[in-house]
């Protein structure tokens, strides 16, 4: 595989992250001056839960604390993280040495939060998630050595 296709795919599922986190950000934002609690109750009532045990009653409690200003504050965060999900993508995309750099940065900093995740309850999501970002922080680190011996492709 050349480099750039392989930057290219770090690149869409970059902006497909940015994407999922921005449509759920704007799902928050929808949520801005209506009943979050009524609407957490139709969900668990929806989804047949029984509202007294452990998951749904959190959720509930969550459900309860949340006010307007608080999912503003929700929703801008999911934005600001989808912006730096599509700049790092258009900079894998456009083949940047910024974007490779930043993609390594950003990937290492979550691998000890999911060195973490794996060791408390080891599963094959974990070890999945683990192994994907160590493989793209590995791969731009490859990517960026290859462009500074002068070797692209």
């Amino acid at each position: 595989m050349q480099l750039s296709n392989g930057l290219r795919a770090v690149a869409m599922l970059e902006a497909a992250k940015g994407a999922v986190v921005l449509l759920a950000g704007l799902g928050l934002f929808s949520l801005i001056h209506h009943n979050v609690q009524e609407l957490a109750e139709a969900l668990v009532r929806h989804a047949h839960l029984n509202p007294a045990s452990h998951r749904p009653r959190i959720f509930l409690e969550l459900a309860a604390k949340i006010d307007d200003a608080r999912l503003l504050q929700l929703a801008a965060g999911a934005g600001a993280y989808a912006l730096v999900r599509f700049i790092e993508a258009y900079g894998l995309w456009r083949e940047r040495p910024w974007g490779e750099w930043f993609a390594a940065a950003s990937g290492a900093v979550y691998l000890p939060f999911e060195l973490n995740e794996l060791f408390k309850r080891p599963n094959w999501l974990a070890a999945s998630m683990l192994a994907l970002n160590l493989a793209i922080v590995l791969f731009m680190l490859y990517s960026l050595h290859r462009k500074r011996s002068g070797r692209k492709q």
